[in-house]
């Protein structure tokens, strides 16, 4: 038998998923067309779930794929790679997920904190992955960068006391010059 070799790739994540414990999304991101309806996504995703949710083990072949999970509370974190794919690569993004949202959330991991904080949530794994390229593994940097771009939030969706405080730093520095 002939020995598959394939060339070394940046694209590592097909997929990073939170549900809930019913099984339902939060948050879904898919990175390639393995599953290219919604329809399929969701088939896909009851079945990871199903599989799963009752075990007590951080790694799954399933229908192909590579997946590490974790679970915390009420919310189950997935990421998913190729069946080739490196799962010590795939574990460091779940942890930095994992870790960035405990960091954000202030250890209170669970559905509706999270549900409070979904631009949080998008910001963080836009940070860790891009178009299945793993462009961060450290938390600190990703709640870095999150803070940074939510500190850009428009007038208009800011509340009073932020206007207030964005207001005396701009007075302050206007006296300093």
């Amino acid at each position: 038998m002939e020995a598959l070799i394939l060339e070394p790739s940046l694209y590592t994540v097909k997929a990073i998923l939170i549900l809930d414990n019913d099984g339902d999304r939060l948050l879904a991101k898919y990175y390639d067309d393995t599953y290219p309806s919604v329809k399929e996504q969701k088939a896909f995703e009851k079945n990871i779930f199903n599989k799963t949710h009752r075990t007590d083990s951080e790694i799954a072949l399933l229908e192909g794929l590579t997946v590490v999970y974790k679970s915390s509370i009420d919310l189950y974190f997935y990421v998913i790679g190729s069946s080739y794919e490196n799962e010590l690569m795939l574990m460091a993004v779940l942890n930095c997920l994992f870790d960035s949202l405990s960091q954000m959330l202030r250890k209170n991991v669970e559905k509706r904190a999270l549900l409070e904080n979904m631009e949080g949530l998008f910001l963080a794994v836009d940070e860790i992955v891009d178009g299945g390229v793993i462009l961060e593994s450290d938390p600190q940097q990703v709640v870095h960068r999150v803070a940074l771009r939510g500190e850009d939030v428009p007038l208009t969706e800011q509340t009073v006391s932020q206007v207030l405080q964005s207001a005396k730093e701009q007075i302050k520095w206007s006296l300093l010059r």
